[in-house]
């Protein structure tokens, strides 16, 4: 089947997002325009770091932990625009904030949903230590015991995360919505959302690609377009095409096995087997101590990016925890002093009568 069939086209029934703001001149302060620019300068320099220097590291641990290092960042950096950009709450829609709201929901549980395959993969890899520890043994029973766990390792790792496959409907719900309502018609406001489409877009692409790595699947892998009124539209453009071309590359030829760290761990487990179900008394001697060099190697790696990867997917839930608190506690600031101003009216209404 041809790979453009599993494409979606999204958003063809929305309009511009940017049609309010595609002449940033001739609408905005030089203070805007300034604060807008960095961001989307900011922006389109961690989308160019993100393209691989090789390219089979296109789905390795290391550049997923790298992507998710980026996505945390320009978190912190919307967040410090937000504040000079000094945009009242009371000026901001309330769809705004319930689309705000909703997506920010969607995305902690695609957190969930990755971290709980990290922890799947770390379990996995208990397997290949038992592996190791029954070939160090001097125990008669080491190769069955090797091979059982051998075969253990291969049917968890064979197996699928629901939570993964939950996390792909996530992200083509948050699709939907990437057009978000405008905040009024101020300039202040038409920042603030240019701002945030240009993140959600970079944190649906980069999810994305967790999902079809972790799922082993690329038939819901999407292609976003990037308006060409923004600064980091070709450095996006080029890093989708590179990274979901890979992807789409690598499954067309019938792979399942994706992450690069996984694949070398699994063509180790393809060079051990055979050599441990020979028994103790046939075995090469060389080809068994290589092998076991080689999956002692990969299986400690493993480790050490996995480790990394959960460190920096908790990061990122915390940010948009803090993120999401931080709305909340404005808006119950905006409620109370809205209500206090109610309260006034009302009371002066009551002594004029």
């Amino acid at each position: 089947m041809n790979s453009n069939h599993n494409l979606r086209k999204p958003f063809l029934h929305f309009g511009n997002p940017f049609r309010m703001i595609s002449n940033k001149g001739s609408s905005l302060s030089p203070k805007l325009v300034g604060l807008l620019d960095s961001f989307e300068e900011n922006l389109m320099e961690k989308l160019k770091s993100l393209k691989p220097r090789e390219q089979d590291g296109v789905l390795s641990l290391s550049w997923m932990t790298s992507a998710l290092e980026s996505l945390c960042a320009i978190q912190t950096e919307v967040k410090s625009l937000i504040s000079a950009l000094e945009l009242p709450v009371n000026d901001w829609d309330e769809k705004w904030f319930d689309v705000y709201l909703d997506n920010s929901v969607k995305l902690l549980d695609v957190c969930i949903g990755f971290r709980s395959e990290v922890s799947r993969l770390n379990q996995g890899n208990l397997f290949l230590q038992s592996v190791l520890h029954n070939l160090d043994s001097a125990a008669p029973v080491q190769f069955t015991k090797a091979e059982s766990s051998l075969d253990h390792w291969r049917q968890h790792i064979s197996s699928k995360n629901p939570r993964i496959e939950k996390c792909s409907s996530i992200l083509c719900q948050f699709i939907d919505t990437l057009d978000v309502p405008r905040i009024k018609n101020s300039s202040k406001g038409r920042v603030l959302m240019r701002t945030m489409y240009g993140v959600r877009v970079v944190t649906v692409f980069i999810c994305d690609v967790f999902a079809a790595a972790f799922s082993g699947s690329a038939q819901k892998l999407v292609d976003l377009p990037a308006p060409e009124a923004c600064l980091w539209a070709e450095a996006f453009t080029e890093v989708q095409a590179l990274v979901n071309g890979e992807i789409r590359k690598i499954h067309s030829g019938g792979k399942v096995m994706v992450v690069k760290e996984l694949v070398a761990i699994n063509t180790s487990v393809k060079k051990l087997h055979p050599l441990v179900q020979k028994g103790e008394d046939t075995v090469e001697v060389e080809a068994l101590k290589s092998s076991i060099t080689d999956l002692r190697n990969s299986s400690a790696e493993l480790t050490q990016r996995l480790d990394s990867l959960a460190r920096e997917i908790d990061s990122f839930f915390q940010i948009l925890l803090a993120g999401r608190d931080a709305l909340l506690g404005k808006l119950r600031v905006g409620s109370d002093v809205s209500n206090m101003m109610q309260h006034n009216n009302n009371a002066k209404h009551q002594v004029v009568r």
